[in-house]
């Protein structure tokens, strides 16, 4: 397993991560809110040099792209900076291999050289294989509400890293 950043020319591989987060919408919310279209301009978006942010692949030991994480610096609403991880997703056959560890890890160590003082992640509070994983991190809910959307109860789970 090894992992490395997207290519920001490779349209198929842009393409494959804006599919792999439908997937993630659709295992956690079980509806498809975003179009094709929005889901690629908005890895793209990720992918603008002026932004502070990372869209990872995860390569599996046949050289196929086993999952993706994407992590971005934030503001809350003092305008404080933080590290958001924003979709992380690994192939079903690829899970428990240490994949969402390794972009975890990776995240939290790309947040920690930009000095940020937290990191964090949303998700539906039902999803309790993400919210486990990020337990066994060291992060804890520390904030609640529904998602506008979908009505979902969202949980932000945060680790002070400063």
């Amino acid at each position: 397993m090894r992992l490395r950043d997207i290519d920001p020319l490779n349209d198929s591989e842009i393409t494959l991560v804006a599919e792999r987060m439908r997937a993630t919408l659709m295992e956690v919310e079980g509806d498809g809110l975003y179009t094709m279209e929005w889901l690629v301009d908005r890895v793209r978006w990720h992918l603008d040099g002026a932004r502070q942010a990372r869209v990872v692949l995860g390569i599996d030991d046949a050289g196929g792209v086993a999952g993706h994480t994407i992590f971005r610096v934030e503001q809350d609403e003092q305008g404080q900076p933080f590290g958001l991880v924003s979709t992380s997703y690994v192939l079903p056959a690829a899970r428990r291999l240490g994949f969402a560890s390794a972009f975890l890890q990776e995240a939290e160590r790309w947040f920690r050289e930009r000095q940020l003082p937290l990191a964090a992640t949303w998700t539906s509070s039902t999803n309790t294989p993400l919210i486990a994983l990020y337990a066994r991190h060291s992060f804890a809910e520390d904030q609640r509400g529904p998602n506008d959307l979908t009505g979902t109860m969202m949980v932000r789970l945060a680790k002070r890293l400063a």
